[in-house]
């Protein structure tokens, strides 16, 4: 089998399985997302695992995990003001975590300690926390489309669109090299294709969701071109820091689970923030 059909293969079971969590319940798509997330920060402590540097990578997934479940718990359980102290849980465990790193790193004697410190917490907030953000919009969104919510499902669409206009595009057609030094396959043209699918998909999306205005679908089109492809050029840094082609083989065709949502890694932290900022949450 080629590794096109391979890789279409893999991420449309990938899209079928999120799809179906997000509309089957709220806490099946938490449980999907915190799969992803603990895959995704074993694969990013392995990864930054070498000869010279050693980040605390069993303390770093639990973290990840924890803050993870402790911004879907917040979220998903609707907690009153009576219960504030438990709605910042995350805000209180991020600061234990913080600092509670630099504690363990005097028991490990190991070279390096501040750059481990900092591999720690980078792969605890890149992977976890934008991840667990997906929940609070889900456990926050009330308007609906077919069962899901709208402004959710309008997000993945988007970002799939982009991502695979771009991908096929550019392979097709891509000559200009958009940012070389970093990611040598990506082109202008392919960045360009996937963002006037993206775009055109946002005002399909408006269409067929009249309860979210267009203006909101375009900002959340230009989130996801703008920042999404950041993601895929900071993941491609790492990868290249690194002298490596994919960040793990878990996903055939794809490669690693960061190889499959790092345009999500850095587009929903601003997604999150575009939606809380809308709905005056």
């Amino acid at each position: 089998m080629s590794n096109f059909w391979t890789r279409t293969i893999t991420g449309l079971s990938m899209v079928f399985l999120l799809l179906f969590a997000l509309w089957f319940d709220r806490w099946l798509f938490a449980g999907f997302f915190l799969i992803i997330s603990i895959l995704g920060l074993w694969e990013f402590f392995s990864l930054f695992t070498t000869a010279h540097y050693r980040p605390q990578r069993i303390y770093g997934v639990i973290t990840g995990t924890l803050l993870y479940l402790s911004v879907t718990w917040s979220t998903l359980c609707q907690l009153q003001f009576e219960h504030l102290l438990w709605y910042f849980l995350p805000l209180y465990l991020g600061v234990v975590i913080f600092f509670l790193s630099f504690i363990l790193e005097i028991y490990r004697k190991q070279p390096h300690p501040m750059v481990n410190i900092a591999i720690t917490m980078t792969g605890v907030f890149y992977v976890a926390f934008p991840l667990a953000v997906l929940n609070v919009i889900n456990g926050s969104e009330s308007v609906l489309f077919l069962g899901f919510p709208a402004y959710l499902l309008g997000y993945f669409l988007l970002t799939w669109v982009f991502d695979t206009g771009a991908y096929l595009y550019g392979k097709k057609f891509g000559k200009h090299k958009f940012f070389e030094r970093i990611s040598p396959k990506k082109t202008w043209e392919g960045t360009i294709a996937g963002a006037i699918f993206s775009l055109l998909t946002a005002m399909g999306l408006f269409v067929l969701v009249k309860d979210i205005p267009l203006a909101d679908w375009l900002v959340l089109a230009v989130i996801v071109l703008v920042f999404g492809s950041y993601g895929d050029l900071v993941e491609s840094l790492f990868k290249r820091s690194l002298n490596i082609k994919d960040s793990g083989t878990i996903l055939p065709g794809h490669g690693g689970i960061l190889d499959r949502f790092d345009t999500m890694l850095i587009s929903a932290p601003f997604v999150f923030l575009y939606f809380i900022l809308r709905n005056g949450i």
